[in-house]
């Protein structure tokens, strides 16, 4: 396989930042707030001066991320005029979670250099997990906006979301390949204790591959696996399926995997978020 693989390992020089603290609205069945514990949290104040910093010391660039407020909103408008600042003033990469932005907001999002959008494809999947009034058109809508307006967008699929079951994942993905998109992230869920999904089987090995080997057969841009996937001897085997699966980005593998990598495929190491 000649196809360069481009090994992304973000921790280093690209910090993920919660701009709405431990806050979320939503208490949704896979995260129940716990994924924002391990965010750097930082205020309105701080957030300029932490950003020239982090160029200072060079790092690339930053996630911008937090909890949805009651518009169901990861609240960066209210950090517009901070945002345009740091792409002023620095040479820092910006990557977006946004939630269910609409017109409002593309004043604003279009100074990140790219938006991170889960993307949910069936309307009951979404009432079970997230607990909200909202559908599949809906995140249609989101990327009807951003793709109107040139915004780079890269749509995160959680493969067994559904409390670990695998079978919407299909159809998110042929709806997703009729958009412009360059790079989809194939996520997998971890059972996190302390959530609803605490205690779900893990999606297995094989099965999520199948996802990963349709979303490559259906998908002619970078298919990338993003950060969230369970760990130990469950990553080695699927980081290994994936490689050999065609994909062109892999987030946070091991370091064994990395090194049998390098005997497959032309290797590099990205030390950013896996959608820059």
């Amino acid at each position: 396989m000649t196809k360069k693989l481009k090994i992304y390992i973000p921790g280093i020089k690209f910090p993920s930042i919660s701009l709405t603290g431990s806050y979320c609205s939503l208490n949704c069945a896979h995260c129940g707030r716990h994924y924002l514990e391990g965010m750097l949290k930082l205020t309105r104040s701080s957030l300029i001066e932490y950003c020239k910093s982090l160029e200072k010391e060079g790092y690339s660039g930053c996630l911008l991320s937090g909890g949805l407020d009651s518009r169901l909103k990861v609240p960066l408008d209210r950090f517009a005029g901070e945002i345009k600042a740091i792409k002023e003033n620095t040479r820092l990469k910006l990557n977006a979670h946004v939630g269910f932005i609409d017109e409002s907001d593309i004043e604003w999002v279009k100074y990140v250099d790219a938006v991170s959008l889960d993307f949910v494809g069936d309307d009951e999947v979404i009432r079970r997990v997230y607990k909200i009034n909202r559908t599949v058109e809906d995140y249609l809508k989101i990327l009807d906006i951003l793709t109107e307006a040139g915004v780079k967008i890269a749509p995160h699929i959680t493969i067994g979301l559904d409390f670990g079951k695998i079978w919407w994942e299909y159809r998110a993905i042929d709806m997703l390949v009729e958009y412009p998109i360059d790079v989809l992230v194939l996520d997998v869920l971890i059972p996190t204790k302390g959530t609803e999904m605490g205690n779900v089987e893990r999606p297995g090995v094989e099965e999520s591959l199948e996802v990963v080997r349709y979303a490559r057969e259906k998908f002619n841009g970078e298919l990338s696996i993003g950060c969230m996937r369970p760990l130990g001897k469950w990553r080695l085997e699927f980081d290994r399926g994936a490689v050999m699966a065609g994909i062109d980005r892999l987030t946070n593998p091991p370091r064994k995997i990395i090194e049998w990598a390098k005997t497959v495929r032309d290797v590099e190491i990205i030390y950013e978020c896996c959608v820059m």
